[in-house]
């Protein structure tokens, strides 16, 4: 390492995750963003009773006993919406759209808040100031012109159970289950492969089980950046001596070593916790082989000795097991080798550790999901927890790792676009309007729609939702044939200038101001990872006095749209109780919702599966036999090698706080391909050479050229590349066909030295 070229913007970082290097970037974006008189008060409020919870990560808080619950990213989250920087009508007033497409998505979000409801002016190019009235009654009748299901309901995860749970009523009393969701784009394969193995869409553990765990496996996922909170835990893990065994194709700082900014110890002494125990550089796409070799080990060690397999949960609470026995068995070590890209004796290793845990814990991100089997991965997970009896047991479980703070709840109040007859005949029984049965749109589906006409108007309750889809080339001009879009925004992004034949920008409050509604201060609630369901709410002055609350504009717009409403729009945003009582009028789980959400902490949703009730077709838990062992599709060829998309550490989702990823070593760029050594030697490359990347699939023309080759440890075959600019090597068709969800994590790629590449100085 220590000959290889010197590369702009780019240096090994040597320090942990965490400790100083975390503070220092923590002061940083609050010294940029935020009046100082702001930040203590504002930062010791968050993920605090009280407070507002973090408008980041969906990691639960444990139980408020530290000063501080926020972690770097979160404190970054937060800084940036509470920012000092303000997008008046003065700003647009001096830009066109068309200017503003040219500048960085980084540079457009970091103007600042958005103070004014604005509509574009086609014949300027511009958008301008509107009264939210005027807005909301051109609205009402562009949506009366078009049939339901040419309108279309996107949802980010940052939106409130309250707001979603409005925003699923609208759409479905004006007659459509047309609902693309961020989660289509991350967990769905989660949301649809957990009710077929254990009976429910969700995770079965809670922070108190990794107190009690013996064991954690971790595939597919990066804490520090993505659910830096989750560090804390896994610090506390790892100093039980509890083994972390990590499968990740990258070696990811904060998976080696953490130093806990609330650790006064370790900061003092510049110390720091290893976290991995056992570091397995899985190749991307070779996760379901992985799962394959670890069970195949269990089950010789059950062969061997006896007494590894839970033989009675197996008997009494699953089904299918024979199948999936016979099917590991059938499986050659070769195949698991060469498609995982780890060794036998690794693998086995691991089937041991697990055989002698009496209580595992198996973590997963997207690394699982994002794969055109990744409904079928989430089951094989399951599998490999079942043949133990780890669900339902203390300390052992299943742990998705979920994104935006309350993705989850939205799942849960209704943002879905195949709800189930029960929640359907409830919403009929309250409001006395018949709502649509015929399954909507997910996000794929949408853009399809799109490109082919038959979408006609999309809703955006936030989110960036063309910047996060695959297929920008495409994508983006899909946007603009549109004939209506409603951006309802904090701040300014990319979607909000793909413009249609109307566009609106509507400016909400944030999650750290505060809602004052016609009854008094109003709080919301949302849902975490861990199913936990409390209350937020902000401080902070709103950022402009036209800012309306994401309940206000949804009533607003439904008001316009549906005049013979069934619904009381307007008592409901007066007063979010009456917003809560629908819901547990509607929705299992939320019983006493108002009184629950007043207790510091909140309540826990049902998980029947923690209680082994599953509510599967057989009654039982379900085995999963998975065909073959290829997540992806194959595609022939010795130069193919497989692109994984992942985020920079200044980045939450599509938000780019700033152009460094300081844990990989990359400063003041984006523009980078992370490479195995050995795989660049095979192509004549060498650390710093300019490449183009092209998409390796039948009839595909995806390019992404020019970006900088930097050697790094990642697994043999893999190439990583930064979301969301990558996601131009992404068909809108590749993706897993059981839920929707888009293959990011494993594109088949050709790698070429840039023909304008000039040789080095």
């Amino acid at each position: 390492m220590a000959d290889r070229r010197k590369v702009p913007g780019v240096k090994e970082y040597g320090g942990p995750a965490g400790g100083w290097g975390a503070l220092k970037a923590t002061a940083e974006a609050v010294h940029e963003q935020m009046q100082a008189t702001q930040v203590p008060g504002t930062l010791l409020r968050t993920n605090q009773p009280g407070g507002f919870d973090c408008p980041g990560c969906a990691w639960p808080d444990k139980e408020h006993k530290s000063t501080f619950q926020f972690c770097e990213n979160g404190a970054k989250a937060v800084t940036w919406e509470a920012t000092k920087k303000r997008v008046t009508p003065a700003f647009f007033a001096e830009h066109t759209v068309t200017e503003l497409l040219a500048w960085h998505d980084h540079d457009l979000e970091d103007q600042g808040r958005l103070t004014q409801p604005m509509v574009y002016n086609r014949a300027t190019d511009k958008y301008e100031p509107i009264e939210w009235q005027d807005a909301f009654d051109r609205i009402g009748e562009t949506l009366r012109t078009l049939a339901p299901n040419q309108v279309e309901f996107y949802t980010s995860g940052r939106a409130s159970n309250e707001a979603a749970y409005l925003y699923q009523l609208f759409a479905r009393e004006l007659g459509t289950n047309n609902f693309p969701d961020c989660s289509n784009m991350c967990h769905e394969p989660t949301s649809v492969g957990l009710p077929r193995s254990i009976g429910i869409g969700k995770g079965t553990v809670s922070l108190e089980d990794f107190d009690h765990c013996e064991l954690v496996l971790s595939i597919g996922h990066n804490p520090g950046t993505n659910h830096p909170r989750m560090m804390g835990t896994l610090h506390e893990v790892s100093r039980r001596k509890v083994p972390i065994m990590v499968f990740n194709p990258l070696k990811e700082r904060s998976l080696e070593r953490f130093a806990d900014p609330q650790n006064m110890i370790e900061m003092a002494t510049f110390r720091s916790t290893p976290i991995a125990s056992s570091y397995f550089q899985v190749r991307a796409g070779g996760d379901a082989a992985a799962l394959k070799g670890i069970m195949k080990g269990v089950l010789q060690l059950e062969a061997e000795g006896g007494g590894v397999l839970d033989r009675e949960f197996i008997d009494n609470h699953t089904h299918g097991y024979d199948a999936l026995a016979a099917d590991i068995h059938a499986t050659g070590w070769p195949d698991i080798e060469r498609e995982s890209g780890l060794k036998r004796q690794d693998l086995e290793m691991v089937a041991a550790a697990y055989a002698r845990s009496k209580a595992t814990i198996i973590c997963y991100g997207m690394g699982i999901t994002q794969h055109n089997k990744g409904t079928s991965n989430v089951r094989l997970i399951c599998d490999l927890l079942l043949l133990r009896g780890n669900i339902g047991k203390p300390g052992a479980g299943i742990c998705p790792l979920r994104g935006h703070s309350n993705v989850q709840g939205n799942r849960t109040v209704g943002i879905t676009e195949k709800p189930t007859p029960a929640f359907l005949k409830n919403l009929q029984d309250t409001f006395g309007f018949t709502p649509p049965a015929e399954h909507g749109h997910d996000a794929v589906k949408t853009m399809q729609a799109m490109l082919e006409g038959s979408a006609r108007a999309l809703l955006c309750l936030g989110g960036n939702f063309a910047v996060a889809m695959p297929d920008s080339e495409r994508s983006y001009p899909a946007m603009k044939k549109l004939d209506l879009s409603v951006q309802v925004a904090t701040k300014l992004n990319r979607s909000h200038l793909l413009v249609a034949k109307n566009s609106f920008l509507f400016p909400c409050l944030g999650r750290t101001e505060l809602d004052m509604q016609e009854s008094g201060p109003q709080s919301v609630t949302v849902e975490d990872s861990m199913s936990m369901v409390h209350a937020s709410a902000g401080k902070l002055p709103p950022a402009s006095s036209w800012l309306k609350s994401e309940p206000a504009i949804v009533a607003g717009m439904a008001q316009s749209t549906l005049p013979d409403s069934k619904v009381d729009w307007s008592a409901l945003v007066a007063d979010y109780d009456g917003i809560r009582d629908l819901i547990e009028k509607t929705i299992p789980g939320f019983e006493r919702y108002n009184e629950r959400i007043r207790v510091p902490g909140g309540f826990r949703m049902p998980l029947p599966a923690t209680e082994r009730v599953w509510n599967t077709a057989s009654g039982k838990a379900e085995f999963f036999v998975f065909d073959g062992l290829q997540e992806n599709r194959d595609v022939p060829g010795e130069d193919i090698l497989r692109l994984i998309t992942v985020r920079s550490h200044d980045q939450y989702n599509t938000t780019i706080y700033g152009m460094d990823d300081r844990y990989r070593g990359v400063f003041g760029r984006r523009d980078v391909l992370f490479m195995n050594a050995e795989d660049m030697a095979e192509r004549g490359l060498v650390h710093g050479d300019k490449v183009d990347i092209e998409t390796a699939l039948d009839g595909s023309t995806l390019r992404y050229d020019n970006l900088t080759a930097i050697e790094y440890s990642v697994a043999r075959g893999t190439v990583a590349a930064y979301y969301p600019e990558a996601n131009r090597l992404v068909p809108l068709d590749y993706n897993d066909k059981e839920s929707g969800t888009p293959s990011y994590k494993s594109v088949p790629v050709r790698i070429i030295k840039s023909v304008s590449e000039a040789p080095p100085a």
